[in-house]
Formats: structure tokens, sequence, C-alpha cells
């Protein structure tokens, strides 16, 4: 319960924050990870939520696939606020609950796939079983996803040299390739985090895009390598998730940020 009520608190300190500065109209990255509500997980979402939030976009005409958001980037067209949905990770409810909502609203997605989970048959932490590449094959063929990489075992690249990066990444590519068929030119640093420089210099190498953490819109002359993107969450419902939709929130995902560097240091150390 207390810690409900600190995320609460958060949640409207970080409204009052967006009141005594508004962003600006940017593009809108949405982070997703889990949709069915079978666990506790934080990021969860029951599909009746997720079709809430799905339908309110697509109703709104800005839901766009992430080349063409990247384009309008570089073009300057941001005004309408644009949004892209994205998932991370790669469990079974991508296909069993989130899909069915996608189709149902014509709504594309970016997923985001960690392929040693999937090749090995590896869970995810907190009871995420991994999707298969049949599974992720049915995505490619509903024409609404397009797959990213995620790295190959969701490994932090902040703290790893160019030829462990680009070891990681080379097989998320390979592997994609291989067994779906499709080229790979979007990327999601785990957890948000920004590789070390020879990580991030690898990745630049290998992509379109990359995205980092950073809850507020992408503007237009903004660097498509560290794209912000906003992750969301059960708690959130339909009042904090149609703020994040419009660039807010960003005090939250600052605090989330600190919390997490702290504990992923301590694990590294």
């Amino acid at each position: 319960m207390a810690k409900q009520g600190i995320g609460a608190a958060v949640k409207v300190a970080a409204a009052g924050a967006d009141a005594l500065r508004p962003s600006a109209p940017g593009l809108v990255i949405l982070i997703y990870h889990r949709v069915g509500g079978h666990t506790a997980s934080a990021v969860d979402l029951t599909t009746a939520g997720f079709d809430a939030q799905v339908g309110e976009l697509a109703a709104s005409g800005r839901l766009v696939t992430l080349d063409e958001g990247i384009a309008r980037l570089e073009a300057g067209a941001v005004a309408d606020w644009p949004v892209v949905l994205t998932f991370d990770d790669g469990t079974t409810d991508w296909v069993s609950e989130a899909l069915p909502v996608l189709a149902r609203h014509r709504a594309p997605a970016t997923f985001y796939v960690a392929t040693d989970f999937i090749e090995a048959r590896r869970p995810f932490p907190g009871e995420g079983a991994p999707i298969s590449w049949d599974g992720l094959q049915e995505l490619v063929a509903s024409g609404l996803a397009t797959i990213g990489s995620h790295t190959h075992t969701h490994a932090l690249l902040d703290r790893v040299d160019g030829p462990s990066a680009a070891g990681e990444l080379d097989r998320s590519i390979d592997l994609i390739g291989e067994r779906l068929g499709v080229t790979c030119t979007h990327f999601a640093y785990p957890k948000a985090l920004l590789g070390s420089p020879a990580a991030e210099a690898e990745v630049r190498a290998r992509f379109r895009s990359a995205a980092v953490a950073g809850s507020r819109a992408n503007p237009s002359d903004g660097d498509r390598y560290r794209l912000h993107r906003t992750p969301i969450q059960v708690a959130d419902g339909l009042r904090w998730f149609r703020r994040k939709a419009s660039g807010g929130m960003r005090l939250e995902d600052s605090a989330r940020q600190l919390v997490n560097r702290r504990r992923y240091a301590q694990a590294g150390s």
C-alpha cells in the first residue's frame, strides 16, 4: 500500500510539473510490455484497459508506424502529436491478447524482441512465457507489426564494450532475419538505459533508430538514435494514460530512472 501511495503521489507531482512546463508538440512513443492482466506485474495491463487506450488513440487518427513517425520527425511534421505504439521483450500475450486488439482497431505497433528468450524458450522474469517464432510470424503476417531488436540476451549496454555490444546486436539481427525473413532496422535499449559510447556507436552503425527513456514527446530536431519513450502501467488507467499520450508525466519517468540506475548499478557491482 505504501508503494502504491508513493506511486500515486509521484503521478500527481508529475502532472503538476506538466502544468508549469507544458510539453511542446512532438512524436509520442509509448512502451507496453504485457497485455491480459494474468500476472501481478505493474506493466501487465488488462485486455479491456489496453483496448480502451488503443481505441481512443485509433479514433483520434494519431496512430502511425514507427517508420512514419521518424519520417515525420525528419520533416518537422509533428504538430498534431502523432503516437507510436511499441512493445518490449517478447511474451505470448502479444499474439493471444494484444494482436486481436490491434487488429480490431487497425493499429500498427513495433515489437522489440530479446531473441535469446524466444530461441531458447527461456521465460522472462515475472512469469513471462516467451512468444514463439511462429507467434512472431503471425504478428508479421498481420501487416500491423514492425519487428525491432531488444538485444539478444536483454543485456544492459551501458556497461559493455564495443565488441560485446556488436555480438548482442548482430545475433539478434541475424535471428530475426533467419526466423522471420524481415530486416531489423529499429532498436530499443534494455531497461531504456543508453549504452556506453562504444555500444552506442555499434547501435548507430546498424539501425535506423534507437529508443531510450524519457516520458516526453520527441521534437522534430531530436536525435532518432535517442528517441524518448513513455512506459504505460496498469496504474495509469485512462486518466494518466491520456497525459502520457500527450507527451506528459516526464517527472515520473525521471524518478523511475533514478531508482533503476541505482538498482542496476548495485546489481552490476
